[in-house]
């Protein structure tokens, strides 16, 4: 048969899609004859519970990463704004 299937591994030198033979999340095998479940486009999942979990895992993770962010950035204001106090204290001097 001239086409290939959907499962069978990617030919050699196009390594930038991953195969898709096991969950993303669990590795459990994925069957030719069972549903597969696809989260963000090209990652595949056994279960819809396996893509959640995998869904909730990125939530907390952008969650933490945007409080870190604003910790930064408050951090990094409240630095930049004693740099200036110091800055207009030493030219009035």
């Amino acid at each position: 048969m001239a086409s290939a299937f959907f499962f069978d591994a990617e030919p050699l030198g196009e390594s930038s899609q991953p195969a898709l033979d096991a969950c993303a999340l669990c590795a459990k095998p994925l069957a030719r004859d069972s549903d597969i479940f696809m989260y963000r486009g090209d990652t595949p999942f056994c279960s819809e519970e396996c893509r959640y979990e995998q869904m909730q895992l990125d939530a907390i993770l952008a969650r933490k990463a945007a409080k870190a962010g604003g910790r930064r950035q408050r951090y990094s204001s409240r630095t930049e704004s004693r740099h200036q106090e110091s800055r207009k204290v030493s030219v009035a001097n």
